[in-house]
């Protein structure tokens, strides 16, 4: 399947062209959340331009990023492609609170609320942003680390990283910041993503965050940000433990979690420290880079 335009406005429908194998006159294509479940029945296609939104009307009132796989006797076929419906920004809200030592203020996010409400129109669709399901290979002098992406749960992060890592910028990134303990002595991140090393540096621009759905937990993947919410850029963190980063839910935005090599993370973690209380590496570990593939087709859940 292949979407004719990443950006498709709410009144131009989603056109992609499927294509088939020789010999096959008849796929079918399935609608899929994250986990495989079927989100409608299948739709019969033939080889061609198809507007997905009028042959999959599921689609208009998806909540959340969805998946479009194409099948063909019942096989899935080729990396599926991603739905990722557009709505008004869910903006934060915040107060000033003060950490555990006394002294300290930062943000906290007590809720959200959506942008379009000012002007008394609910959450907003403008359309959909549309494109193959990618997986991502970070390759770390350490080992490799294989990411599933989760727009359903934080698509503009999602766009954000694939965008930086299909561009090149986390080549020969290091590991800056490693904090392998709480001071409840549960596993916390390890953080990486800054050109500099010194983490300040980024992108030259911000990511106004989003209300993320995935949990912090071993192997999930949030980014990185300063005290403002919308401070994010490029630098991100691996979560070392769902006891030490559960209370990272909801404060920062978790965007993707890892599908192999716990082991690497497990080594990057386990670096020497120059400086504990900052947790800086002595020889910080390498993100030599980033690799983008097509990603596997999906086998349909049906629900009984």
């Amino acid at each position: 399947i292949e979407p004719a335009h990443i950006y498709n406005g709410i009144n131009n429908g989603i056109v992609a062209k499927v294509s088939l194998p020789k010999g096959q006159d008849i796929g079918h294509l399935i609608l899929l959340d994250y986990k495989n479940k079927a989100l409608a029945p299948p739709v019969a296609v033939t080889a061609g331009n198809h507007d997905l939104v009028s042959r999959i009307t599921k689609i208009k009132s998806l909540q959340q990023s969805a998946l479009v796989q194409l099948l063909i006797d019942d096989t899935p076929f080729s990396a599926p492609i991603v739905i990722n419906p557009l709505f008004s920004r869910k903006v934060p809200i915040t107060e000033s609170a003060t950490r555990s030592d006394g002294k300290t203020s930062y943000l906290n996010i007590i809720g959200w609320r959506d942008e379009a409400e000012d002007d008394d129109m609910g959450a907003l669709l403008s359309g959909w942003r549309v494109y193959p399901e990618e997986s991502v290979i970070m390759h770390t002098t350490e080992g490799d680390i294989q990411l599933q992406m989760r727009p359903d749960a934080a698509p503009n992060a999602v766009w954000n990283f694939l965008e930086l890592a299909r561009h090149g910028f986390y080549r020969n990134t290091t590991f800056h910041r490693i904090v392998p303990m709480t001071s409840k002595g549960h596993p916390f991140v390890i953080q990486g993503g800054d050109p500099t090393g010194t983490g300040s540096g980024g992108p030259g621009r911000w990511l106004p965050i989003e209300q993320s759905t995935l949990q912090h937990d071993f192997g999930v993947i949030s980014m990185a940000r300063a005290d403002d919410p919308d401070s994010a850029g490029s630098q991100f963190f691996f979560c070392l433990s769902r006891e030490g980063t559960a209370r990272l839910d909801g404060q920062y935005c978790a965007f993707g979690e890892t599908v192999d090599g716990q082991d690497t993370i497990k080594k990057i973690a386990g670096a020497p420290l120059e400086n504990p209380a900052t947790g800086k590496p002595i020889n910080p570990p390498l993100v030599q880079s980033v690799r983008l593939r097509l990603a596997d087709p999906r086998q349909p859940l049906f629900q009984n």
